[in-house]
């Protein structure tokens, strides 16, 4: 009576285990690849495998192993086939944003004393147009046209189209640029 080797007992092993494999994972693709998974580790590790021992048990373990660690690889993973949240990942350099500030800096500058002081008080301090219009001692009328045109002037000097987004990192000129006003209800 011949002894079987390590590897023929392995591949006697293989209906079995891809019958574990199916009551795991209940998918004939995903049952091929987990036992596949498992014979290329149980194969590079065969000499760690003790001779006289339960092959089969080894076998089965690595198999088990494997199946809940790839699951709990999942659980933190993100299905992304066309790539739509890959390419919402990448950053704009930082130095992006500080070129775009200086040269929002130099614009605003540009503008009139008046246009200034209400897109401070309406869009980076969050003052309604009521409140602006208090602050300055004029209409709320004035304080809406001092904006629009303060934000028509710095759209002008900083060469944007109608409706171009302005990609800052910087809230306050966000907000400064924005075509709504917020209040402090």
């Amino acid at each position: 009576m011949t002894v079987p080797t390590l590897d023929a007992e392995l591949v006697t092993l293989l209906p079995s285990l891809r019958a574990f494999a199916m009551s795991l994972t209940r998918q004939s693709a995903a049952a091929d690849d987990l036992v596949q998974d498992t014979v290329v580790k149980a194969w590079s590790n065969l000499d760690k495998f003790e001779p006289g021992t339960n092959m089969r048990a080894w076998l089965f373990t690595i198999l088990r192993n494997t199946y809940y660690s790839d699951r709990r690889k999942k659980v933190r993973e993100v299905e992304d086939a066309d790539g739509a949240l890959t390419g919402q990942l990448s950053e704009k350099p930082a130095h992006d944003g500080r070129l775009q500030f200086r040269d929002f800096r130099v614009a605003f500058n540009q503008l009139t004393d008046e246009q200034r002081e209400a897109l401070i008080l309406v869009g980076a301090s969050g003052f309604s147009y009521e409140e602006a219009a208090e602050t300055c001692g004029c209409a709320v009328g004035t304080i809406k046209s001092r904006i629009n045109r303060g934000r028509a002037r710095l759209a002008e000097l900083l060469h944007m189209e109608e409706g171009e987004s302005m990609d800052m990192t910087d809230a306050s000129t966000v907000a400064v640029m924005s075509a709504r006003p917020t209040s402090l209800a």
